[in-house]
């Protein structure tokens, strides 16, 4: 009777230290290139949100020949200061500054993601049936850690125009509407 004998295959020690070797070197190098795009994608897309809900309650002024309000709200019937707070546009029918029960809410946003703050004007953005808006300002959104390479901003004139802010001279910080660069300190 002939007995069969197989080979056992398996790692030596050795090629499993390297092996771990190989792969903590990848997650080293590789780790903090994908937290920054992380990061950099959730303020994106949070300043994508705001400004689509910030053009809306202007563009709807216009169309309804009315005051828009835009604002930070907690309960989406009266603005804060905080502009981490859910958002909202509404068309103030009654002019009191407030959303009352008649007053449609146009649309809204979520409270923004944990590690993102956002800072813009201590009151409520207004745009009148022109679609000018009450003041000349910028919403800042930055990462927890403040760092300016992240900062992006959202800027609106009095005329209403709204821009996102861009990088115009190639230092990977982004500028205001004015050109000095966008501080999140």
């Amino acid at each position: 009777m002939k007995t069969l004998h197989r080979s056992e295959q398996g790692m030596t020690l050795l090629e499993l230290m390297i092996s771990i070797a190989i792969v903590s070197i990848l997650l080293v190098v590789v780790a903090p290139n994908v937290r920054d795009i992380l990061i950099s994608n959730k303020i994106t897309s949070q300043l994508n949100e705001t400004s689509a809900v910030m053009q809306l309650a202007r563009h709807t002024a216009i169309d309804e020949q009315n005051t828009a309000i835009f604002c930070p709200t907690q309960d989406f019937a009266s603005c804060t200061s905080d502009w981490t707070d859910a958002k909202m546009a509404f068309i103030d029918l009654d002019a009191s500054g407030g959303r009352n029960n008649n007053e449609e809410l146009l649309a809204s946003t979520d409270v923004s993601p944990e590690g993102i703050d956002i800072k813009g004007p201590n009151g409520a953005i207004q745009f009148d049936r022109s679609g000018a808006a009450n003041l000349n300002t910028m919403l800042l959104f930055c990462d927890e850690d403040g760092e300016a390479r992240f900062a992006r901003g959202l800027g609106l004139t009095v005329s209403g125009r709204v821009k996102v802010s861009q990088d115009t001279d190639n230092d990977s910080i982004h500028e205001d509407l004015n050109g000095v660069a966008l501080n999140c300190n």
